[in-house]
């Protein structure tokens, strides 16, 4: 099921593999993320604590998590 944008915190992203873990109310242990997901120019990546927003699929299986993120953005 693919959710609306949410508010969530960054709690860590592997820079050299290219994926992460957001953390939100929305998703309970935790939101996986790709780089491919991070709507920026240029070069994709996000530090631990960054505030971002997100959509995300929910009820799937992707390295351990239940949650996965389809559109990740830098909030302003």
């Amino acid at each position: 099921m693919h959710h609306d944008w949410v508010d969530g915190v960054v709690r860590e992203y592997d820079d050299r593999e290219g994926f992460g873990v957001i953390d939100s109310l929305d998703t309970p242990e935790g939101c996986w993320f790709h780089f491919s997901m991070i709507e920026v120019p240029g070069h994709k990546t996000l530090l631990a604590d960054q505030l971002v927003r997100f959509t995300f699929d929910s009820e799937v299986k992707q390295d351990g998590f239940v949650f996965r993120a389809v559109q990740v953005r830098p909030s302003s």
